[in-house]
């Protein structure tokens, strides 16, 4: 009502079914009025986010399970902003399909003979896809260029789009994981299509060691997400020699050496970084060494992204949460796994040229700003009373945290609020004297509870890392033995 004519602009990962929903989706639009157009091909996520903005689109629809398990399938709105959407525009969405389903006028309207005569959608061009080739490569910030890659497209649609980055941007190609690089819904060469679990890299991993790689990019089925590997500690200052073995960085790594990056290389007095609330604190830390506002939003990139549109006089540089989303730029407004990869190549070769490696990188941050070390805690309750006993354990943590846990006191509890911090249920921050800090909140669609850990150590020169080091491990094992104790039901 408020849009007579709106303009839906639609894309598609290769998933099982993803073709249908999506036509499904672009008759609908047609049959009530709308203008539909749809990505000329399977594509990935941030192409459809950029494309929004590109056509100054009202809405647009991306139809993905992102890394969801093979059978199944999902469905991500965006509104005219390029940004997911939030409240109130979901519970008016909501409001909106309970009144359509009471409506005999819309249920013809939605009728096979209405559909099967709405218009057809406009099938775009290349240049839509260019648009994004281009947004991703005007992310870099230096002439860094020399480095060797390995890269999985995780079965998903990243990868063609992926090569042509790297193409236009200057790079030699990625050697890619041939098994893991055409689109297969089916994901055979995983148990899990997440470049996070146990497993998924395994193939990069050895590919990577095989050619005497400086490191591994993943992205996930829809590409909005980034995994990197490097050289670990003791074989990173050898160059291009075989055998070299590999770790994965967390997501807080990687968001703060991106973040130590862009903030070296893109200078200027009005600058801004993004972050989700359970990612580490480390980055607000170096924004304030910087200079540079730090937003600590709630879970989610339809928050960690919305900095973009209500500071826009400041230059975002990079908006991250643990969970390997990134967003280089603001140049698309969510995460975008193809531009991070540019941005993370650009820096192991800047590191590189400079005789330095990721871990010297992350030892400089931790002694210039405390070592800060995170750890995740996933408690999965199943059965079918696993939803209303996470409730119940969260309660009782609620009611009761724990006050002490090794030498450290609880010093500080706060209530998340449901319907405004982490929707549908509560969830819970609590901090200790020593700086150790604890969120615990439910999984938004899962019987399974979830937990963020980090604790920050003081550095007194490189030489002390070591001890450090100790400290940390020390206490984050604490923590996570007494809050796994706590967030399981008794007999589990």
């Amino acid at each position: 009502q408020a849009c007579p004519h709106p303009l839906v602009v639609i894309g598609r990962d290769a998933r099982h079914g993803s073709a249908e929903f999506a036509a499904d989706v672009a008759a609908v639009v047609g049959a009530l009025g709308g203008r539909a157009e749809v990505l000329p091909r399977p594509l990935p996520t941030p192409v459809l986010a950029a494309a929004v903005l590109l056509r100054n689109a009202d809405a647009g629809v991306m139809i993905t399970a992102s890394h969801n398990p093979p059978q199944d399938n999902g469905y991500k709105l965006y509104l005219g902003d390029g940004i997911q959407l939030v409240s109130p525009a979901d519970t008016e969405i909501a409001a909106a399909i309970d009144a359509a389903a009471a409506d005999p006028a819309m249920a013809e309207a939605l009728g096979d003979v209405a559909l099967a005569a709405a218009p057809g959608p406009v099938v775009l061009g290349e240049d839509v896809v260019q648009h994004h080739l281009d947004l991703a490569v005007s992310a870099l910030a230096t002439d860094a260029r020399e480095v060797r890659c390995v890269y999985t497209a995780m079965h998903g649609v990243g990868g063609d789009h992926l090569l042509r980055a790297f193409g236009q941007a200057g790079f030699d190609p990625p050697h890619v994981v041939v098994e893991q690089f055409d689109p297969d819904p089916d994901f055979p060469t995983v148990s899990f299509p997440n470049p996070e679990e146990a497993g998924a890299l395994d193939l990069a991993l050895a590919r990577a060691t095989a050619i005497g790689a400086d490191l591994v990019l993943a992205n996930d089925p829809d590409a909005d997400r980034l995994a990197v590997a490097v050289r670990s500690r003791d074989t990173a200052a050898s160059t291009l020699t075989p055998g070299a073995s590999f770790v994965a960085l967390s997501g807080d790594q990687l968001g703060v050496l991106l973040a130590d990056h862009l903030l070296r290389h893109c200078p200027g007095s009005h600058r801004q970084v993004a972050m989700s609330l359970v990612s580490s604190r480390l980055m607000a830390a170096m924004a304030d060494a910087a200079g540079v506002l730090c937003t600590t939003t709630l879970t989610g990139f339809k928050w960690v992204a919305r900095p973009i549109v209500e500071r826009p006089d400041l230059q975002y540089l990079l908006g991250y949460e643990e969970a390997i989303g990134y967003s280089v730029g603001g140049l698309v407004r969510d995460k975008d796994g193809i531009s991070a990869a540019l941005v993370a190549a650009e820096m192991v070769a800047d590191a590189r040229r400079r005789a330095e490696t990721m871990w010297d990188r992350l030892d400089r941050l931790a002694v210039e700003h405390g070592l800060h070390r995170t750890a995740p805690l996933s408690v999965r309750l199943p059965g079918a009373d696993g939803m209303a006993r996470r409730t119940q354990l969260l309660g009782a943590l609620f009611a009761d945290p724990p006050r002490r846990v090794g030498t450290a006191s609880l010093t500080q509890v706060v209530v998340l609020q449901a319907g405004r911090d982490f929707p549908p249920t509560e969830g819970l921050v609590l901090h200790y004297d020593d700086r150790t800090r604890v969120i615990v909140r439910p999984s938004g669609t899962e019987p399974k509870l979830k937990g963020y850990l980090e604790v920050i150590v003081p550095v007194d020169g490189v030489a002390s890392l070591p001890a450090a080091e100790a400290v940390a491990a020390d206490r984050l094992a604490q923590f996570t033995a007494v809050f796994k104790a706590r967030l399981q039901a008794p007999g589990e």
